[in-house]
């Protein structure tokens, strides 16, 4: 890894772009959704800088098995998390969770929830885990100097972002992807950041809420 003072600063600038458009659509509301956004930043950027994708974890494990492992094990503990943890105490200090419009539509209805599972295994677990663990986790820990307590601190920081990036839900839904954002960039880490890890763990978590929204089941 390039971690010369030249290379620190580009990366710290293009952190502080995806931070911004991260803000600038959830919270101020004046960009387009940052996921498709970030998703061609992170390409055209590792394809620049790096030459290749492998850069930012788009490469074949060297062993599935153990990326498997990580991945549903990373899933079930964000799930408990969330469900035990997260939500009882965000509800001592605010509302309730706001769902992600149209998802009411779920219950019981196969085509929806057919929809739904494409949308949150592309958009979600391909997009955001793109955007947020292979583009922004990367260049933050590049710019704080590529040694391991940056790459810890980078989770921290997207995990931030990842948060911002759910204000819709509400203070409380913001918390919860916090939470969700440490789980997927500690597995980034720990699959040695190959991001298919965070993909299909990203996509198991939701796919767990849309199986509930079509059962009817309040997660």
């Amino acid at each position: 890894m390039n971690t010369s003072p030249h290379s620190r600063w580009i990366s710290a600038a293009e952190f502080a772009v995806g931070a911004a458009i991260v803000v600038g659509h959830n919270v101020f509301r004046f960009l387009p959704n940052e996921v498709p956004i970030l998703f061609v930043l992170a390409l055209v950027s590792f394809r620049v800088r790096e030459g290749n994708w492998r850069a930012m974890g788009v490469a074949r494990p060297e062993a599935w098995k153990r990326v498997l492992l990580i991945a549903v094990g990373a899933a079930a503990l964000r799930l408990v998390l969330g469900q035990f943890v997260v939500e009882p105490l965000a509800a001592r200090v605010w509302p309730p969770m706001v769902a992600p419009s149209g998802s009411e539509s779920i219950a019981g209805n196969w085509r929806v929830t057919l929809e739904w599972l494409a949308l949150v295994w592309t958009f979600a677990a391909v997009g955001e885990e793109v955007g947020y663990r292979g583009y922004l986790l990367t260049r933050a820990a590049q710019a704080l100097g590529g040694a391991r307590a940056a790459w810890w601190a980078a989770v921290v920081l997207s995990a931030v972002l990842f948060g911002y990036g759910h204000s819709y839900k509400g203070p409380a839904g913001i918390a919860d992807s916090a939470v969700a954002g440490l789980v997927l960039g500690t597995v980034y880490l720990m699959a040695r950041r190959n991001l298919w890890a965070c993909v299909i763990a990203h996509g198991l978590i939701d796919t767990v809420g849309v199986a509930a929204a079509f059962l009817g089941i309040n997660s």
